[in-house]
């Protein structure tokens, strides 16, 4: 199964941390995401909740948890097929989209965008200024962009969690660890978790509608806890992107 990389997205270069840090509320390493990456000092237990949609969920005493894991049976089993079978079939019926987005950093700093995708496995996201940050995928590739200094950062696509999305077909239930499933009137959540042995542990957490299993939002928990979130609108699948919107210049890349 492939495994999760983390990384920094402010690159080798020490004094590109502050610039991230100030441009997105990142303060750490980040977690490739689809929308973005960086983390801050949020974690498991204590971290501020920074999702859209649990916002505007049901409350607690309303929602149905079927949170699951390996020590559960058929039943934990036929559950996350009932969940998991439907979300997948429709990210595998995506084969183009365009719309919105919003990306809630840790400290619960936002930043937007629109975003592109064409499968398989191309995307680019364009960060609305004073960010100076694009991030494309074409394929093979993810690239951190700053247009401002004319730098990127490049990290192998089949390494980071974008690979769920940008999928021309995907079984989560045969090509992803699910530990947890949860459901509400509202939305359906979907927990997936890879381990690293020199790193550690990283989760991605997908939220879904309850009625269309249309995706609306996406966590991603790097092993130190630091997490962002990135909720999608507008979203449009009868556009077929530019071509040119996912090109990378490798000539261009830094180490």
């Amino acid at each position: 199964m492939p495994k999760f990389v983390v990384f920094s997205p402010h690159g080798a270069a020490t004094d590109r941390r502050g610039r991230w840090e100030r441009d997105h509320g990142w303060h750490g390493p980040g977690t490739v995401g689809w929308g973005g990456a960086g983390h801050g000092r949020a974690h498991f237990g204590e971290r501020r909740a920074h999702s859209i949609a649990d916002a505007r969920a049901a409350p607690e005493g309303r929602r149905v948890v079927l949170d699951q894991n390996r020590r559960h049976g058929g039943t934990s089993r036929r559950i996350r097929a009932e969940i998991a079978l439907p979300s997948s079939a429709y990210l595998s019926s995506i084969q183009q989209l365009v719309g919105d987005f919003v990306q809630i950093g840790p400290d619960g700093s936002r930043v937007r965008g629109e975003f592109y995708i064409q499968k398989p496995g191309k995307v680019r996201f364009d960060y609305e200024q004073p960010s100076r940050i694009e991030i494309i995928a074409d394929g093979q590739s993810v690239v951190v962009r700053d247009r401002k200094l004319a730098t990127q950062d490049l990290y192998p696509l089949s390494q980071t969690p974008l690979r769920f999305l940008l999928s021309e077909r995907i079984d989560l239930l045969k090509e992803t660890n699910i530990v947890g499933v949860r459901a509400d009137d509202t939305f359906v959540t979907v927990t997936i978790e890879e381990t690293q042995p020199l790193i550690g542990t990283s989760r991605l957490v997908m939220m879904v509608g309850a009625k269309d299993f249309k995706l609306k939002q996406w966590t991603i928990t790097d092993p130190q806890g630091y997490d962002t979130t990135v909720a999608v609108s507008n979203l449009d699948d009868s556009k077929r992107p530019d071509p040119s919107l996912f090109k990378i210049d490798y000539t261009r890349y830094i180490q």
